[in-house]
């Protein structure tokens, strides 16, 4: 997948489960090691991992795509957007997003 086609599906996933557009960029990033993805506060851009994103199927990708866009559309909405927030919990189990990602390389 490339970084378009990872544009294009957050962008996707967005409207069809948050209703809400993506208008910030989301990217693979290769230096994320431990986690499937990264919401930044500063600029609102969402990166992946890619060497996860390449060994999982599309389900365990929409859930990591679904768990961070639930941290974006709660910061924008000024509600708790950390893991710890009940915000945040009720929305993940709403849109069916993980709360963990598989380690990637695991089998």
């Amino acid at each position: 997948m490339s970084n378009q086609e990872l544009q294009a599906l957050v962008e996707q996933v967005s409207l069809k489960d948050f209703h809400r557009p993506f208008v910030h960029q989301a990217r693979f990033n290769g230096r994320l090691r431990t986690t499937g993805g990264r919401f930044h506060l500063p600029d609102e851009n969402l990166d992946f991992n890619l060497r996860l994103f390449d060994a999982a199927d599309s389900q365990v990708q929409l859930g990591i795509i679904k768990h961070e866009l639930c941290h974006y559309h709660l910061y924008r909405a000024h509600r708790g957007y950390r893991h710890r927030d009940a915000d945040f919990k009720h929305l993940l189990a709403a849109v069916g997003g993980l709360r963990y990602g598989a380690a990637p390389g695991a089998d």
